[in-house]
């Protein structure tokens, strides 16, 4: 093989892994895949009433969210509201709890859905709401019982923080009182930044370029 075909050989290859990565970038960012976070994967809780979800788990800062053991509160929504065994998440004393990924980065996510159940309460409803620099977005009421957990899907377009507010709804007499929340399967995506959707393009024009003044090359070459 001669060293021009070498070079066309080298240059095909560059151009086509160009177009793939913009190919993959694109489908990235429209097709993310959604990561699902059951809390189940975390170190076993120290108490009965748990440990704090630490900021980092699944790529997220955690405000006023523990994670238990659901069993160890039966007769309740705890273990009624459990999707996967055996943690679920919750809103410590039943008052407003954020996501974000504030202090992680930055960034912005899309929060796709989850499971909600009240720990005590039948007809608890919970304020949703989905920020982006201090602004809101999105703001949905849900209301949830607590005997089995239901499945939302918000679909909250690129936030960077997200609070649950719980509040009302009548006690059903399990041993405990409170506005909780049991929280299972939290489903996310994150948003790519611009800078690497940038430089997938940078790259393929590249090799489209290179592609291009090979086969000007040829056509001079052929003329001699």
């Amino acid at each position: 093989m001669t060293i021009l075909a070498v070079r066309k050989e080298l240059l095909k290859v560059c151009s086509i892994a160009a177009f793939t990565a913009i190919a993959a970038g694109t489908l990235g960012t429209g097709q993310a895949q959604a990561l699902v976070l059951t809390f189940d994967d975390l170190p076993a809780p120290k108490f009965d009433y748990g440990s704090a979800i630490p900021n980092g788990y699944g790529g997220l800062n955690w405000d006023n969210f523990n994670y238990k053991t659901a069993q160890t509160s039966n007769p309740s929504g705890y273990i009624y509201g459990t999707v996967s065994s055996p943690n679920v998440g919750y809103n410590v004393y039943g008052n407003p709890a954020t996501v974000s990924t504030v202090n992680i980065g930055g960034g912005q996510f899309d929060f796709n859905s989850a499971d909600l159940t009240a720990a005590w309460n039948n007809g608890l409803d919970i304020l949703v709401e989905g920020f982006s620099g201090g602004i809101t977005k999105y703001a949905t009421t849900v209301t949830v019982d607590t005997t089995s957990p239901t499945l939302f899907n918000f679909d909250f377009l690129d936030i960077d923080s997200l609070k649950f507010t719980s509040f009302g709804g009548v006690n059903v007499g399990y041993g405990g009182s409170g506005t909780q929340i049991v929280l299972d399967n939290f489903t996310y995506e994150r948003v790519p930044e611009p800078t690497t959707i940038l430089s997938l393009l940078t790259v393929a024009s590249f090799g489209v370029a290179l592609s291009r003044k090979q086969k000007q090359q040829q056509k001079v070459t052929s003329k001699v």
